[in-house]
């Protein structure tokens, strides 16, 4: 018998309910992050870290975000197309407002600046 696959992209038929239930829980964080300051931070995504990770979520305050080199990551809004992050691009996250990051193949580094 053939075990329904779970993963709607490649359709292996390898990926399990219980393989899909432990992505969706990791909450491991793909990114390492340099404090500046108490409101501002700079994260660095690698492209090593599984697609998993790079989760739908909303923040507990409003953001901006600052691409500091040219990469082929992507930011999405919930609803709306994906916009590319490459350099002079700054993106204004509103608190409770749903988003995510598509990972790319190089490394993104982000100026993360938390609006208070």
């Amino acid at each position: 018998m053939v075990k329904e696959c779970k993963c709607a992209e490649c359709k292996c038929n390898k990926m399990t309910t219980e393989h899909v239930v432990k992505m969706i829980e990791d909450q491991t964080l793909p990114f390492t992050e340099e404090v500046i300051n108490e409101n501002t931070v700079i994260r660095h995504f690698s492209p090593e870290f599984p697609e998993h990770l790079y989760k739908w979520h909303a923040d507990n305050e409003d953001r901006t975000i600052e691409v500091l080199e040219d990469s082929d990551w992507r930011f999405q809004y919930d609803n709306e197309l994906p916009i590319p992050l490459v350099t002079g691009i700054d993106v204004k996250i509103p608190k409770g407002v749903i988003h995510r990051i598509i990972k790319g193949t190089t490394p993104l580094s982000l100026k993360i600046n938390k609006l208070i």
